[in-house]
Protein backbone atom coordinates (compact mmCIF):
# COMPACT_ATOMS: atom_id res chain seq x y z
CA UNK A 1 0.00 0.00 0.00
CA UNK A 2 1.60 3.67 -0.49
CA UNK A 3 2.11 5.55 2.57
CA UNK A 4 0.39 9.09 2.87
CA UNK A 5 1.13 11.99 4.29
CA UNK A 6 -0.99 14.83 5.34
CA UNK A 7 1.57 17.59 4.84
CA UNK A 8 1.97 21.18 3.10
CA UNK A 9 5.00 22.54 1.56
CA UNK A 10 5.09 25.29 3.39
CA UNK A 11 5.62 22.87 6.91
CA UNK A 12 9.26 22.16 7.56
CA UNK A 13 7.82 19.85 10.07
CA UNK A 14 5.81 17.98 7.38
CA UNK A 15 9.40 18.29 5.40
CA UNK A 16 11.49 15.97 7.34
CA UNK A 17 8.55 13.26 7.24
CA UNK A 18 8.61 13.85 3.56
CA UNK A 19 12.61 13.89 3.20
CA UNK A 20 12.83 10.50 5.06
CA UNK A 21 10.35 8.63 3.15
CA UNK A 22 11.49 9.97 -0.48
CA UNK A 23 15.28 9.38 0.02
CA UNK A 24 14.28 6.00 2.28
CA UNK A 25 13.04 5.17 -0.83
CA UNK A 26 9.54 4.25 0.22
CA UNK A 27 6.30 4.49 -1.78
CA UNK A 28 4.49 7.19 -0.64
CA UNK A 29 1.75 10.51 -1.91
CA UNK A 30 1.43 13.66 0.13
CA UNK A 31 -2.02 14.46 0.82
CA UNK A 32 -2.64 18.30 0.83
CA UNK A 33 -3.94 20.36 3.78
CA UNK A 34 -5.11 23.44 3.18
CA UNK A 35 -3.65 24.53 6.26
CA UNK A 36 -3.90 28.45 5.30
CA UNK A 37 -7.62 28.27 4.84
CA UNK A 38 -7.91 26.45 8.79
CA UNK A 39 -7.88 22.68 7.62
CA UNK A 40 -6.16 21.85 10.43
CA UNK A 41 -8.28 23.34 12.97
CA UNK A 42 -11.71 22.31 11.35
CA UNK A 43 -13.95 19.59 13.10
CA UNK A 44 -13.72 16.69 10.19
CA UNK A 45 -9.90 17.23 10.07
CA UNK A 46 -9.67 16.25 14.04
CA UNK A 47 -12.04 13.58 13.62
CA UNK A 48 -10.70 12.24 10.21
CA UNK A 49 -7.38 12.73 10.11
CA UNK A 50 -5.67 13.78 13.82
CA UNK A 51 -7.69 15.14 16.94
CA UNK A 52 -4.71 17.70 17.95
CA UNK A 53 -4.85 19.51 14.77
CA UNK A 54 -1.33 18.57 13.79
CA UNK A 55 0.41 18.36 10.75
CA UNK A 56 2.19 16.26 8.84
CA UNK A 57 0.17 12.91 9.57
CA UNK A 58 1.60 9.83 8.24
CA UNK A 59 -1.46 6.62 7.35
CA UNK A 60 -0.31 3.51 6.78
CA UNK A 61 -3.28 1.05 6.60
CA UNK A 62 -4.42 1.07 10.10
CA UNK A 63 -1.41 3.34 11.34
CA UNK A 64 -1.61 6.67 11.86
CA UNK A 65 0.99 8.84 13.28
CA UNK A 66 1.59 12.89 13.89
CA UNK A 67 5.07 14.27 14.90
CA UNK A 68 7.75 14.14 12.29
CA UNK A 69 9.96 12.58 14.82
CA UNK A 70 7.80 10.11 15.22
CA UNK A 71 6.97 9.17 11.49
CA UNK A 72 10.61 9.04 11.43
CA UNK A 73 11.56 6.24 13.91
CA UNK A 74 8.43 4.69 11.86
CA UNK A 75 10.03 4.61 9.17
CA UNK A 76 13.28 3.13 10.85
CA UNK A 77 11.02 -0.45 11.75
CA UNK A 78 9.80 -0.13 8.10
CA UNK A 79 13.27 -0.63 6.51
CA UNK A 80 14.37 3.49 6.48
CA UNK A 81 18.20 3.56 6.61
CA UNK A 82 18.25 6.82 8.84
CA UNK A 83 17.61 5.34 11.91
CA UNK A 84 21.64 4.83 13.20
CA UNK A 85 24.03 1.72 13.15
CA UNK A 86 23.47 0.85 16.67
CA UNK A 87 21.50 1.46 19.67
CA UNK A 88 24.07 4.52 21.00
CA UNK A 89 23.53 6.37 17.64
CA UNK A 90 19.69 5.89 17.77
CA UNK A 91 20.01 7.64 21.12
CA UNK A 92 22.27 10.69 19.97
CA UNK A 93 19.33 10.88 17.31
CA UNK A 94 16.69 11.26 19.36
CA UNK A 95 18.17 13.58 21.20
CA UNK A 96 19.21 16.02 18.52
CA UNK A 97 15.34 15.00 17.31
CA UNK A 98 14.42 16.52 20.84
CA UNK A 99 17.02 19.36 20.62
CA UNK A 100 16.10 20.50 16.83
CA UNK A 101 12.03 20.45 18.09
CA UNK A 102 12.73 22.89 20.79
CA UNK A 103 15.57 24.85 19.71
CA UNK A 104 15.93 25.05 16.43
CA UNK A 105 12.29 24.37 14.30
CA UNK A 106 10.10 25.21 16.69
CA UNK A 107 11.59 28.78 16.54
CA UNK A 108 12.45 28.81 13.25
CA UNK A 109 8.42 27.73 11.96
CA UNK A 110 6.99 30.20 14.42
CA UNK A 111 9.69 33.53 13.16
CA UNK A 112 9.43 32.00 9.49
CA UNK A 113 5.30 32.43 9.67
CA UNK A 114 5.57 35.92 11.52
CA UNK A 115 8.06 37.57 8.74
CA UNK A 116 6.19 35.83 5.88
CA UNK A 117 3.03 34.84 5.94
CA UNK A 118 1.31 37.27 8.20
CA UNK A 119 0.26 41.14 7.25
CA UNK A 120 3.07 43.19 7.77
CA UNK A 121 0.78 45.36 9.22
CA UNK A 122 0.36 42.67 12.36
CA UNK A 123 3.84 41.32 12.47
CA UNK A 124 5.39 41.69 15.71
CA UNK A 125 8.33 43.41 15.39
CA UNK A 126 9.43 42.78 19.65
CA UNK A 127 8.87 39.51 18.91
CA UNK A 128 10.56 38.75 15.74
CA UNK A 129 13.81 40.54 16.86
CA UNK A 130 13.85 38.35 20.44
CA UNK A 131 13.06 34.73 18.50
CA UNK A 132 16.11 36.13 16.02
CA UNK A 133 18.22 35.80 19.11
CA UNK A 134 17.05 32.55 20.46
CA UNK A 135 17.28 31.08 16.73
CA UNK A 136 21.22 32.43 16.58
CA UNK A 137 21.81 30.51 19.66
CA UNK A 138 20.35 27.59 18.19
CA UNK A 139 22.22 28.08 14.87
CA UNK A 140 25.63 28.57 16.85
CA UNK A 141 24.79 25.43 18.45
CA UNK A 142 24.56 22.98 15.29
CA UNK A 143 27.07 25.43 13.37
CA UNK A 144 30.05 24.17 15.83
CA UNK A 145 28.82 20.40 15.87
CA UNK A 146 29.28 20.41 12.43
CA UNK A 147 32.77 22.06 12.59
CA UNK A 148 34.07 18.38 13.31
CA UNK A 149 31.18 16.65 11.68
CA UNK A 150 29.85 15.80 8.55
CA UNK A 151 26.91 14.45 9.35
CA UNK A 152 25.09 15.32 12.63
CA UNK A 153 25.30 11.85 14.13
CA UNK A 154 27.86 9.24 12.97
CA UNK A 155 29.38 8.75 9.44
CA UNK A 156 26.36 8.89 7.43
CA UNK A 157 22.96 10.79 6.99
CA UNK A 158 20.71 10.05 9.66
CA UNK A 159 17.10 10.88 10.98
CA UNK A 160 18.98 13.59 12.83
CA UNK A 161 20.09 15.31 9.53
CA UNK A 162 16.67 15.13 7.69
CA UNK A 163 15.42 16.89 11.41
CA UNK A 164 17.93 19.58 11.75
CA UNK A 165 17.52 20.59 8.24
CA UNK A 166 13.57 20.74 8.39
CA UNK A 167 13.63 24.60 8.03
CA UNK A 168 16.87 25.59 6.52
CA UNK A 169 16.10 25.01 2.69
CA UNK A 170 13.38 27.45 2.69
CA UNK A 171 13.64 30.54 0.71
CA UNK A 172 12.05 32.58 2.77
CA UNK A 173 13.73 34.67 5.03
CA UNK A 174 13.04 34.50 8.58
CA UNK A 175 16.75 35.25 10.30
CA UNK A 176 19.18 32.56 8.21
CA UNK A 177 21.76 33.29 6.11
CA UNK A 178 23.86 30.29 4.91
CA UNK A 179 26.94 32.29 4.35
CA UNK A 180 26.45 33.24 7.92
CA UNK A 181 27.25 29.86 9.09
CA UNK A 182 29.73 28.27 7.01
CA UNK A 183 29.17 24.86 8.73
CA UNK A 184 25.71 24.31 8.42
CA UNK A 185 25.85 25.80 5.07
CA UNK A 186 28.43 22.88 3.52
CA UNK A 187 26.12 20.66 5.76
CA UNK A 188 23.14 21.44 3.96
CA UNK A 189 24.90 21.43 0.77
CA UNK A 190 26.07 17.39 1.55
CA UNK A 191 22.62 16.48 2.73
CA UNK A 192 21.11 18.43 -0.90
CA UNK A 193 23.61 15.93 -3.11
CA UNK A 194 22.74 12.72 -1.56
CA UNK A 195 20.21 10.07 -3.96
CA UNK A 196 16.39 11.36 -3.84
CA UNK A 197 16.89 14.71 -2.31
CA UNK A 198 14.46 17.11 -2.87
CA UNK A 199 13.36 20.58 -1.86
CA UNK A 200 10.30 21.19 0.32
CA UNK A 201 8.40 23.02 -2.26
CA UNK A 202 9.30 19.90 -4.73
CA UNK A 203 8.28 17.21 -2.50
CA UNK A 204 4.92 18.91 -1.65
CA UNK A 205 2.17 21.07 -2.62
CA UNK A 206 2.38 24.84 -1.67
CA UNK A 207 -0.80 26.13 0.33
CA UNK A 208 -0.17 30.07 0.56
CA UNK A 209 -2.11 32.38 -2.16
CA UNK A 210 1.22 33.92 -2.65
CA UNK A 211 3.27 30.78 -3.41
CA UNK A 212 5.77 31.09 -6.53
CA UNK A 213 6.36 34.47 -5.47
CA UNK A 214 9.02 35.23 -2.82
Amino acid sequence: MTLKLHCFGESGHSYKAALALEMGGFDWEPVFIDFFNGETRGEAYRRDVNEMGEAPVLVDCDVRLSQSAVIQGYLVEKGSPFGGRDAAEAREILRWQFWDNHKLSSQAGMLRFLMNFLPEEKRPAEAIEFTKGRLKAAYQVLDAHLSSHDWIVGDAVTNADLTCCGYLYYPEPFGFDRADWTNIDAWLTRLSEQPRWQSPYDLMPRAWPAAGKE
